[in-house]
């Protein structure tokens, strides 16, 4: 079972490009679609998935908003 305290040197190589790529496409000057293009296969990678599942599994990560369970509506 994944351990999500204990990455993979990959994991992390791939948790770092997410963050530099999200950083230049959203908050510089210099923001590329070259950016969006490499965020969108390392969001969808089997291995950020799995440990993404294990970090939210272990209630260390937010809950996606279209994963969660859907609010009962009051009158």
């Amino acid at each position: 079972m994944l351990n999500p305290l204990q990455p993979s040197p990959a994991i992390l190589c791939k948790l770092a490009s997410i963050a530099v790529h999200a950083d230049e496409y959203l908050l510089t000057a210099q923001s590329h679609q070259y950016d969006l293009d490499a965020l969108i296969p390392l969001l969808t990678d089997a291995d950020v998935l799995t440990w993404l599942a294990a970090m939210t599994e272990a209630g260390m990560a937010p809950v996606k908003r279209s994963a969660a369970p859907k609010k009962s509506k009051r009158k």
